[in-house]
């Protein structure tokens, strides 16, 4: 049923739009329970309200220095820096006008609505997005508008002001009449007393998962195993003719000395093969049935799924042939995301992946243990070995069951494990903790 909403014309000509998107019973009746309480427009509370670098390429990325936020950086009000990449501190001088520090404010200009406070030290930030710094008497806390706009009341908003035909992007001067809600006092500080909590589970989460990695590089004897890259070396024919390989890289020196490190461990070791089952049997999805499905994108550096695609079976793309179950790890063979690796949980179980992952379990080592290993510099360093190809480089199953494992003693795989689930815990109780937060928010200006 067509839903039908009724203007004046003054609306309109106040406006200046003249969509009828823009005037969707949805957002007016948003507009309306807003406006029905003290409140101000995203403006006023502003003093720096601008959008990010423009004109930045990716060729400038450095792998330290200062943070650079991207669009796909927003989730869910608290920055992901799972992917994040830097810029040096003398591109950062030239934009110093775009440089945010710990809790202003970014919010997204292009793709979708998205707003997300900045829990870094300090950083800048893309041309998909706009900078926001609060003024000093805005008498509002940065971390309650944040919360505020990610609930529905500030996501519709969001949307309502995005315009475009290609491409859809958030105008910044519409945008600033953004309206939101005077609530009082109080309650702001019991949001941003909730917010931190969940904050705080988050660094705590990320703490958890560094020791992981620790008790395992201890454990093999390369907490602080520094990787050498030697310009000259030679391969003998018998070794060519083995790996049949013919690129030089493939033969650096320093993948023999990792493979003898692993080889030296005194809890054992083993190929791949010997330790890990596959799955790689191919899953034919059922045209009218919704399955949750995985892409690269979907993986966290922290090693959980942290969002989904949900479709129809006849919807998905061609390579989403793999079923996965909980305890499963996938792992991306895909050159440039090898790190992308995920341990499967009981909110996936049943779930569909690209055939650009391994699907893995093992008897011998754990769920915990592998993602750790897998993540780590050295096992890291093999699987970039195995990669090859023209148009898309990849490392094949073949090469794959030819790395070696160390057999990690189980006593150090329980520690690994202990770690690595109190960690996943902490971000799903930080998860689950913000959307409890932007109900209070939903609740209140309803209430009022």
């Amino acid at each position: 049923m067509a839903q039908i909403s009724t203007i004046k014309y003054s609306d309109i000509l106040e406006a200046h739009r003249y969509d009828a998107e823009y005037f969707k019973p949805e957002y007016l009746e948003i507009e309306r329970n807003i406006r029905k309480q003290s409140f101000s427009h995203f403006g006023e509370l502003t003093r720096l309200f601008v959008k990010g670098i423009f004109d930045i390429n990716s060729d400038v990325y450095t792998t330290h220095g200062i943070p650079f936020v991207r669009i796909s950086n927003l989730k869910n009000s608290i920055i992901d820096d799972s992917d994040i990449v830097y810029i040096t501190e003398e591109e950062n001088k030239k934009n110093k006008k775009t440089e945010l520090r710990y809790s202003d404010i970014i919010l997204s200009k292009t793709a979708y609505p998205a707003c997300s406070l900045v829990t870094l030290e300090r950083c800048n930030t893309s041309q998909d997005t706009i900078a926001i710094k609060l003024k000093a008497d805005a008498r509002i806390s940065s971390k309650f508008l944040v919360i505020f706009l990610n609930t529905k009341y500030g996501i519709s908003q969001m949307r309502r002001y995005f315009t475009g035909n290609i491409q859809m992007h958030l105008n910044l001067t519409e945008s600033k009449q953004i309206l939101v809600p005077s609530l009082p006092s109080l309650f702001q500080k019991e949001i941003s007393d909730l917010f931190d909590e969940s904050i705080e589970k988050q660094v705590q989460s990320k703490q958890l998962y560094h020791e992981a990695n620790e008790i395992l590089l201890k454990e093999l004897g390369l907490l602080n195993y520094q990787i050498k890259h030697n310009l000259a070396f030679s391969a003998t024919k018998k070794e060519i003719e083995q790996s049949g390989r013919f690129d030089s890289e493939y033969f650096q020196p320093k993948y023999k000395e990792i493979i003898e490190k692993i080889e030296k461990y005194d809890g054992g070791w083993n190929t791949l093969e010997n330790v890990i089952k596959f799955k790689d049997k191919n899953f034919i999805p059922k045209d009218g049935e919704k399955y949750k499905y995985l892409a690269l994108s979907n993986i966290s550096s922290q090693g959980y799924i942290k969002d989904y695609q949900e479709e129809l079976g006849k919807n998905l793309p061609s390579r989403a042939r793999r079923r996965i179950h909980t305890g499963d790890v996938i792992i991306s063979s895909i050159e440039g995301s090898l790190s992308s690796c995920a341990i499967v949980d009981e909110e996936f179980d049943s779930a569909v992946c690209s055939t650009g992952f391994f699907v893995l379990n093992s008897e011998k080592i754990n769920p915990e243990t592998l993602l750790i290993l897998f993540k780590s510099s050295i096992i890291q360093e093999l699987l970039q070995r195995g990669t090859k190809g023209t148009i898309l480089t990849a490392i094949s199953k073949t090469e794959l069951e030819y790395i070696r494992l160390p057999l990690v003693k189980k006593s150090v795989q329980q520690q690994i494990a202990a770690r690595i689930q109190e960690s996943h815990q902490l971000r799903k109780e930080s998860k689950k903790l913000l959307e409890e937060t932007k109900k209070k928010v939903e609740e209140e200006i309803e209430r009022r």
